[in-house]
């Protein structure tokens, strides 16, 4: 049995759906294909690294959106790649940012709501675990997000209750087919290491999920309890909050002077909270997204 109180929740509209072929993804397009208040426009990537395997990819894609009659836009990597500047150097990251901007082209073309990712419960417990050996704190592990706005576009994950398996059990019921990525095999990816670990200890699956939900709601305490600073503020009002809360009020304050959030990482928070703590910090730094914040007389303002 599919959970579907999740899907139940998306609103009627426009929406992207990206699919990948995949049975995660597919499994999404097929179980939203359900609710004709919601129209779909299928979104694909080829990433252009597995040679014909990523061909195959988008012509199975491809096939299958015109199979179920509905509009699809299927790019190339190298199509999208050029067109970007200060891409991230790592690999991952790298091809998470060229997705993104495809979907937001996508919804600003076909004038869409936003759009909708396959990511399910495994993938959510693997990211938590991923977050937790970088030494993130409780707000990254809360994972991933039913709803996120990211850049002004509206992202859902409505199957972030959903086990992987539940996903191709369905699949195989309705007599679906999908794509199987061979580099998801490959022990050069740590998501794929930890994966497999997870596999290993079916036991730990709702102790991550649990781990994430606390530290959900952790940092849902932080960001009510966070005072809001003033766009000039004295130096001395982070000097007074604890750390966790004076991390918020840094996130908060940074990301209305126009610094990306995707970059708003810890260092970054902590970096301006010692420049209003520690006086021989330099008074004029560069933050990231071009915003620079100086100190003057004992006030922290943008420049």
């Amino acid at each position: 049995m599919i959970p579907t109180a999740d899907i139940e929740k998306i609103p009627p509209g426009r929406w992207a759906v990206a699919v990948s072929g995949g049975a995660d993804s597919v499994a999404l397009l097929h179980l939203l294909l359900g609710h004709p208040e919601i129209f779909l426009h299928i979104v694909h990537l080829d990433h252009q690294t597995r040679g014909e395997e990523s061909t195959a990819d988008a012509k199975f894609v491809r096939e299958l959106a015109g199979k179920l009659k509905l509009p699809a836009t299927i790019a190339l990597r190298d199509q999208i790649e050029p067109e970007m500047d200060a891409l991230p150097k790592n690999r991952s990251a790298r091809y998470r940012a060229l997705r993104l901007e495809l979907f937001r082209r996508v919804v600003e073309r076909e004038k869409l709501d936003g759009v909708i990712l396959a990511h399910h419960a495994d993938d959510q417990a693997e990211t938590i675990v991923l977050r937790l050996l970088r030494g993130s704190g409780p707000k990254g592990l809360s994972g991933m997000k039913p709803r996120q706005q990211i850049g002004g576009m509206i992202i859902l994950r409505p199957l972030l209750s959903t086990r992987r398996q539940q996903l191709r059990e369905y699949l195989v019921q309705i007599g679906q087919t999908w794509r199987e990525d061979a580099s998801n095999q490959s022990d050069r990816y740590a998501r794929n290491r930890v994966r497999r670990f997870l596999e290993s200890r079916p036991d730990l699956h709702e102790l991550i999920i649990s781990i994430g939900r606390a530290s959900g709601q952790y940092s849902q305490l932080i960001r009510q309890a966070a005072p809001r600073l003033d766009e000039k503020f004295p130096a001395i009002a982070l000097e007074r909050l604890p750390r966790m809360l004076g991390r918020e009020s840094a996130r908060q304050w940074l990301k209305r002077q126009g610094v990306p959030a995707g970059e708003l990482s810890a260092d970054v928070l902590d970096r301006l909270r010692r420049m209003s703590i520690d006086a021989a910090t330099p008074a004029r730094q560069m933050f990231p997204g071009n915003i620079t914040i100086h100190r003057r007389r004992g006030w922290i303002s943008r420049a």
